[in-house]
């Protein structure tokens, strides 16, 4: 029972490794997206602002 005991240890951190492996190496979301649209929204910003009113 002890030679099983053995074994289940290094079975159960190959497991875990492989489980940390697909879970550290998945397709993450970067945010690109809001971050442009926020800087487009802010340059569109500036550029009205540098423009004085006409009279």
């Amino acid at each position: 029972m002890s030679a099983l005991a053995w074994w289940i240890i290094p079975v159960a951190a190959g497991i875990l490794a492989a489980l940390y492996v697909v879970w550290s190496g998945r397709t993450r979301s970067t945010g690109d997206h809001d971050s442009l649209a926020g800087h487009q929204r802010f340059r569109e910003a500036m550029e009205r602002g540098t423009n004085p009113p006409k009279s």
